[in-house]
């Protein structure tokens, strides 16, 4: 395999557990394989979203134990906790000015555990606030960039083109621009599609 990164788009939402196990395997991609990993933003409730039907919540939280158990038996990630209805749209504003820093796959490592094994609140200004500085960012510019208009037109430029794609569900991992790999794969699943791919563009 040559040295060549592959890239990598991936569209996915703090607030999915398949986006976060996606991330897990996709960590361990990186430092096994020669890819260059850009994420992506994606809103599973938008801002104006009607309220989450009682019935849907409810079967999210019967059906949790058994996301609990297939993140341990195939990712093997412990997932201790979830909540239901965080706004990711902050967290997503905060990635894009923590990527413009140097500091995005550090952030966006973060956040996922925050969210789904810490059991913090990301969508509360302070604790995105913390998580930053714990990657290594000044708290007062990140605090003012989560106001910041070329951050938010950003993320919304990702949601509008997983539109313009197509894209009806995430994790959309989508390898060299055009090979479309879709919900949380294994480890050696995207193994063996990067294999592919490279082999492919190799051959190109």
């Amino acid at each position: 395999m040559t040295s060549t990164p592959i890239r990598i788009d991936v569209w996915s939402d703090f607030v999915c557990p398949w986006c976060f196990l996606a991330s897990t395997s996709l960590e361990q991609l990186q430092q096994s394989h020669p890819v260059e990993i850009i994420w992506r933003a994606y809103e599973l409730r938008p801002e104006g979203s009607p309220p989450m039907p009682e019935h849907y919540r409810q079967r999210i939280e019967e059906s949790f134990p058994q996301l609990q158990q297939m993140a341990r038996e195939r990712f093997g990630v412990d997932i201790p906790t979830f909540r239901i209805g965080t706004d990711s749209r902050l967290a997503h504003i905060g990635f894009k000015f923590a990527e413009e820093h140097g500091h995005g796959e550090a952030y966006h490592r973060a956040v996922f555990r925050a969210h789904w094994q810490e059991n913090k609140d990301i969508d509360k200004v302070e604790v995105l606030a913390d998580i930053a500085v714990s990657v290594g960012l000044d708290r007062e510019a990140f605090i003012a960039a989560l106001q910041s208009e070329d951050h938010l037109q950003a993320v919304l430029g990702d949601i509008e083109q997983a539109q313009l794609m197509g894209l009806q569900g995430v994790p959309a991992i989508i390898f060299a621009t055009k090979y479309l790999v879709s919900g949380a794969q294994p480890y050696s699943v995207l193994v063996g599609v990067a294999e592919e791919v490279q082999s492919r563009l190799a051959q190109a």
